[in-house]
């Protein structure tokens, strides 16, 4: 037995399913479930030690965020658990002081659900929504960079870009770009929700305003574990989303103690991350890295189409995306899905159509060899050329 079907027995995915889908929800590994419920478990028996703050609540919200903070080099009193990064992001897009004018630039790579934040709390301050366009394929970092930074204006007041973007998979040099903004005195904001567990992060060193990020998707955590990063300093800028119990209390407790949910997500994400440093999950993202490289190399002989940025590990790492000559993607996915059992979206972004591949240690050489050969067949049909 290879070591992808081993790992693949570890996760509670449908063997039926070619999943190379883990960018959009992740996936949990067994033990880690299991510690999950078993913490769900526990809170049903004594609610009120959980919950409540003056019992265990924030001892183990504590030790749970030190391990978290230690996985992404940050001081633990400087991150709080978030349910998604969407959520973290509307934290800081809602509290930051915006004036009519004032801008927030972006790129044209960003998250769906995060152009919609900055769109709604830009057309409510009377401020600016700037998305960069950044044409591809890229070619290099500073090309990037500079690609940005014409955009930037006395009425720049936020950079807010993906450390790791979501429809195109590119891992976009983000220390260059907050160092720049820093120096500008331009508040810094970085989505990673694809970044921990897939590329190493290190929030400390970066130095970003405020950094959010999943656990439930490349770390493994279970679903609703995610966290908001900020800065010492800026910290005093962000206001609740909700406010509770935690008004007025500082930073933590005013993102975490809000009021009755069930906190089990963030309490096995420990568990997550002590199943990636374990000896079964050594080497995992180098074999993943080299499967998406495959496919890569694969789709685009196939189609013929240039690919969105170098190849290379400081451009992608277990998730590429790829361009497709289709009319119709959404027809073309739910074909995969129907005839093959090939969990694979496919995306539209600026009129493209974009498939995105995760590789995850569960994916095998078996998976990648089902998805090229059902779209080879695919895109030798008339019906589904553009």
């Amino acid at each position: 037995m290879s070591g992808a079907s081993r790992l693949r027995d570890l996760f509670l995915l449908d063997p039926d399913v070619i999943f190379l889908n883990h960018g959009s929800f992740g996936a949990c590994p067994r033990p880690v479930f299991e510690v999950y419920q078993s913490w769900q478990r526990e809170l049903e028996r004594q609610p009120v030690e959980f919950l409540h703050t003056g019992r265990r609540f924030k001892t183990l919200m504590r030790e749970a965020r030190e391990a978290l903070a230690a996985y992404v080099g940050a001081d633990p009193d400087d991150l709080a658990y978030v349910t998604n990064a969407t959520t973290g992001m509307n934290v800081v897009a809602r509290s930051l002081p915006l004036e009519p004018g004032d801008e927030v630039l972006a790129t044209d790579h960003e998250y769906g659900a995060i152009d919609f934040t900055w769109q709604f709390v830009c057309e409510r301050r009377g401020a600016r929504y700037i998305r960069a366009p950044l044409s591809v394929p890229v070619r290099s970092a500073r090309d990037i960079v500079e690609a940005i930074w014409q955009h930037v204006t006395p009425r720049t007041r936020v950079l807010a870009v993906s450390h790791l973007t979501s429809p195109t998979a590119v891992i976009l040099p983000v220390a260059d770009l907050v160092r720049r903004a820093r120096e500008h005195g331009i508040i810094s904001v970085i989505d990673g929700a694809h970044a921990p567990g897939q590329i190493p992060v290190h929030l400390e060193t970066l130095s970003a305003d405020f950094y959010v990020a999943n656990c439930h998707k490349w770390m493994c955590a279970p679903k609703g574990s995610a966290f908001l990063y900020a800065r010492r300093k800026a910290q005093p800028l962000l206001r609740p989303l909700v406010v509770s119990w935690g008004w007025r209390r500082g930073f933590l407790e005013e993102q975490e103690w809000q009021g009755t949910r069930d906190i089990a997500a963030f309490l096995a994400t420990p568990a997550a991350i002590d199943f990636l440093r374990s000896p079964a999950w050594a080497g995992v993202p180098s074999v993943c890295h080299a499967l998406a490289r495959d496919a890569r190399t694969v789709i685009l002989a196939l189609t013929g189409l240039p690919p969105l940025c170098p190849d290379g590990p400081e451009w992608y790492a277990q998730m590429v995306s790829l361009p497709l000559p289709l009319a119709d993607g959404e027809a073309t996915q739910q074909r995969l899905y129907a005839d093959r059992k090939i969990e694979v979206p496919i995306m539209t972004w600026n009129d493209r159509r974009l498939l995105r591949i995760s590789v995850q240690g569960y994916n095998t050489r078996e998976d990648i060899d089902a998805l090229t050969s059902a779209l080879a067949g695919l895109l030798a049909e008339p019906s589904h050329s553009g």
